[in-house]
């Protein structure tokens, strides 16, 4: 009981500084990296089956040549397929679109706005474009490795950080930043 009040007295003398929304982000961005490593964790174990390949927008960015060493059986005729991408695609939505709302109301203790949210959806879907990309390309890579049953692990750590580095700033300087701050 102590600690939920030492907590809740802190939040409220702090609640408007810096340092301590960005310890707050760190709180909630632990939640959402623990969610999204155990989603792409689990997740390919519904997709792996799925073989269907990706729509010819995506494939530059999931060329095989350059995300697997040898065969694979997530590239089918030479495209990389949905099986592949949509755990970490889905992984990094799910954990990041619980992260904007926890983070609206425990750490900024603003309010969303439907514009708001589109703009973070569209930055987020780009981020998770790359994310993806970049977590497929360092899961292939560690693949081959002594450290390959934590290459989806690493590689959702990786994307998460990046992450981090993007959407803190775009949710406190933009999208909940109170109006009587600078």
């Amino acid at each position: 009981m102590r600690i939920t009040a030492f907590w809740k007295q802190w939040d409220e003398r702090y609640q408007n500084n810096s340092l301590w929304q960005f310890v707050k982000f760190n709180l909630v961005s632990t939640s959402v990296s623990l969610l999204q490593l155990l989603l792409a964790n689990i997740l390919p174990l519904f997709f792996n089956s799925v073989s269907v390949p990706l729509p010819g927008f995506l494939r530059g960015i999931f060329d095989p040549a350059a995300l697997f060493d040898g065969p694979s059986p997530y590239v089918v005729n030479g495209v990389v397929t949905w099986g592949y991408v949509l755990p970490f695609f889905l992984s990094n939505f799910i954990a990041n679109v619980y992260g904007y709302f926890i983070n609206m109301k425990a750490t900024f203790e603003g309010e969303g706005t439907r514009a708001g949210l589109s703009a973070y959806l569209v930055t987020l879907i780009l981020l998770i474009l790359f994310s993806t990309w970049l977590q497929g390309w360092i899961t292939a890579k560690l693949a081959l490795t002594a450290i390959a049953p934590f290459a989806r692990t690493l590689a959702a750590m990786a994307a998460g950080l990046i992450q981090f580095a993007v959407l803190f700033p775009l949710e406190k300087y933009v999208l909940f930043k109170k109006k009587d701050q600078p």
